[in-house]
């Protein structure tokens, strides 16, 4: 009888931010071991559903890196890197498209829509949704000490989203699960890393959180602990501190954006561990670095 009153508890402890978040859109970047682990893809999905079940509009945006290098390798093809984004030319950009479109994409589809939601697979090609331009790299060249403009191929940076059939689809119940890729000004399809469209997605959507799942605790201080709370002020600082390098410099970026743009928080949470969503939305702690404006 305790268990049963405890379960009874947790659903109660979690009523006041069911009735904050009710009827608000939550955008959620979905990579990392989250989406590579069965058990962990399982988690993903039944989350997603309950979110969508008590009221709480869902939208996803996924990456899909290490499962378009494993295609190119099988392809023959060698991943190139530079300042972690990926040199696309024309066979690249095909394979990216195949990977996040055709394979990855209706993995999450199938995973939520088997528990109960009902998930739709976008590209930023659908109805307009991601505008974008070719992205420009600098990289110093140690010979001269000069920068030099580095051409990266089909890699993009979003100019605008047009949120359109997003919304027509949330009106009727529906779960976008959207690729990062867009077009660019001459039609051309572009390669875009997920958590700058993620962070783009929320702000057209002027959603209430944007979540970004990755394979850290969060950010972390010079000591290794989780910082559980910054404000966007003092994300700067920790840049040129070097607290926030590598990896994490997009995800804070991305955040900074976001709340810039009228969201009105940003989560960076460990996708490792089982049902990290639910965590993060239903409880006081929370778990991971919540970033406020």
């Amino acid at each position: 009888m305790e268990e049963i009153i405890k379960k009874a508890e947790i659903l109660i402890d979690a009523l006041p931010f069911i009735r904050n978040f009710y009827g608000k859109t939550v955008v959620i970047k979905y990579g990392g071991a989250a989406q590579t682990k069965p058990e962990l893809k399982e988690s993903f999905a039944k989350d997603v559903v309950m979110l969508n079940f008590i009221g709480i509009r869902t939208v996803i945006v996924h990456g899909g890196g290490p499962r378009i290098s494993a295609t190119m390798e099988k392809m023959g093809k060698k991943p190139e890197f530079v300042q972690g984004q990926r040199v696309t030319d024309q066979e690249t950009m095909d394979i990216v498209e195949m990977v996040l479109g055709g394979l990855v994409s209706k993995e999450i589809v199938g995973l939520i829509n088997r528990h109960g939601g009902k998930a739709v697979s976008l590209s930023g090609k659908d109805g307009g949704l991601i505008k974008a331009q070719k992205k420009t790299i600098k990289k110093l060249t140690p010979e001269t000490g000069v920068s030099e403009i580095v051409d990266v191929g089909l890699v993009g940076e979003v100019t605008s989203i047009s949120p359109d059939i997003i919304n027509s689809l949330e009106r009727d119940g529906f779960i976008p699960v959207i690729s990062p890729i867009g077009v660019g000004p001459h039609g051309e399809t572009l390669n875009i890393n997920a958590d700058f469209v993620a962070a783009a997605v929320a702000s057209a959507l002027k959603a209430e959180k944007l979540v970004l799942l990755t394979d850290v605790p969060g950010i972390l201080n010079k000591k290794g602990a989780v910082i559980s709370t910054l404000k966007k002020g003092q994300i700067s600082s920790l840049i040129k501190d070097r607290t926030i390098t590598g990896g994490m410099l997009p995800k804070a970026q991305a955040c900074l954006n976001a709340l810039s743009d009228g969201v009105r928080k940003t989560h960076i949470v460990d996708g490792r561990i089982p049902h990290c969503l639910l965590l993060e939305i239903f409880t006081k702690e929370g778990i991971g670095t919540e970033i406020l404006s």
